[in-house]
């Protein structure tokens, strides 16, 4: 058994890991985690010790099978209860992320199990996120910012790499959602910033909302 703490330690690492080449720096951790280097140092001696992470000094952190076991069924809880709070409960997609941090440490594989069942075996989540399948394995989709498409590209919106409350409900005032194609009309060589087409809704975007959009790309119509 693990406490809330080491889950989500865990849980740091295991999206790290997906982002980085090679092992995860402790500032990185502590970043994420918005916590002190020297706090993650004594939990990385705790984890290293239940053998669910491996530290070698300039080399960094990585998890062990175990550890990866472990942190994907923390991912897999979150996720599947953010589909809960939304399609279940009317959550909204910028609400759901706190209420799932607090049920993703929920012990029962049954219940996770059961609930995925009843959500019928849902492969992402509200922002678009792939969730991990009772084993751990992560399907991982391909995908390219928005901001790296050029003038007369389009693609379909699957995801955000922001997901802050603040970030979600920006975009829900702009329409923009995920399942929605976006067109690129024209692209600022000052600033990188986009006319897009959604629908038929035009809309002037900066170069930071576009570098936070996760598109499926395709050409032509």
């Amino acid at each position: 058994m693990f406490t809330l703490s080491e889950e989500n330690y865990l849980k740091a690492i295991y999206h790290l890991e997906l982002d980085t080449d090679g092992g995860v720096s402790t500032n990185a951790i502590a970043e994420k985690l918005a916590t002190k280097a020297s706090s993650v140092t004594d939990m990385v001696k705790k984890l290293s010790e239940k053998e669910v992470v491996l530290y070698k000094k300039y080399k960094g952190v990585t998890l062990t099978i175990l550890g990866k076991t472990v942190a994907a069924s923390v991912v897999r809880k979150h996720r599947l209860w953010e589909v809960f709070l939304v399609e279940k409960l009317n959550f909204s997609w910028h609400e759901v992320h706190e209420v799932a941090e607090q049920l993703e440490h929920i012990k029962s594989a049954k219940l996770i199990n059961q609930l995925d069942r009843f959500l019928g075996f849902p492969t992402h989540d509200p922002h678009g996120d792939p969730i991990p399948d009772k084993d751990g394995n992560l399907k991982i989709v391909e995908k390219s910012l928005l901001s790296t498409l050029s003038k007369n590209e389009s693609g379909i919106c699957i995801g955000v790499d922001d997901s802050s409350s603040e970030f979600l409900q920006f975009l829900d005032k702009k329409g923009i959602t995920l399942g929605k194609k976006i067109t690129i009309l024209d692209k600022e060589d000052f600033d990188d910033s986009l006319s897009i087409l959604i629908g038929d809704k035009k809309l002037s975007i900066s170069n930071k909302i576009a570098s936070n959009l996760y598109i499926r790309a395709h050409t032509g119509q």
